[in-house]
C-alpha cells in the first residue's frame, strides 16, 4: 500500500516508515503539520494513511483526518490520548495509542491491510487497535 504518515514526531515517524518498508508497504510522504499533510493527501493519493492528533500547528490532526475521509483515504489515529478522538472517530478506522509496541503495531499493520485490500479473510482487530465503532463487528 501506499502510505501517508502525519506525524510531527520526527523519531516516532521515522521509526513507523521503517517498520512499514519492512512490511513491504511505500511511504509516499510524511507530514507535520496539517495544511502539509492535506497538500501531500491530495498530491501523492495515498492507499491509508496514519495520522497524529498533535500536530506541530496543534491539535489538528481530528481536521486532517476528516479531510482524508472527505478524499476516501481510511486512516487511523496514533495519539497519546484516546480521548481526545471525537465518538465519529471523524471516519477513521480506529485508532493506535502511543506508545506501541513493534509487535502491536506490526499486528495493526497487518489487520489493516487486509481490511483496505480487501485481500483473505478479516480476523479481529488486534489489541493494539482500537476499532472505531463504525468498523466494530
Amino acid at each position: 500500500m501506499k502510505i501517508l504518515i502525519v506525524e510531527d514526531e520526527a523519531l516516532l515517524a521515522l521509526e513507523l516508515e521503517s517498520e512499514l518498508q519492512s512490511a513491504g508497504h511505500e511511504v509516499v510522504g510524511h507530514a507535520m503539520a496539517s495544511d502539509e499533510a492535506r497538500h501531500l493527501a491530495e498530491r501523492c493519493r495515498p492507499d491509508f494513511a496514519f495520522v497524529d492528533i498533535h500536530l506541530v500547528d496543534g491539535p489538528t490532526g481530528i481536521d486532517v483526518g476528516r479531510h482524508l475521509r472527505d478524499q476516501g483515504i481510511p486512516y487511523v489515529f496514533v495519539t497519546g490520548n484516546l480521548k481526545r478522538i471525537p465518538e465519529d472517530f471523524a471516519g477513521a478506522i480506529g485508532a493506535i495509542e502511543k506508545p506501541y509496541t513493534m509487535n502491536g503495531l506490526k499486528n495493526a499493520v497487518t489487520f489493516l491491510e487486509a481490511l483496505v485490500t480487501h485481500d483473505g479473510a478479516i480476523a479481529n482487530a488486534p489489541p493494539s487497535l482500537v476499532v472505531a465503532p463504525a468498523f466494530a463487528c
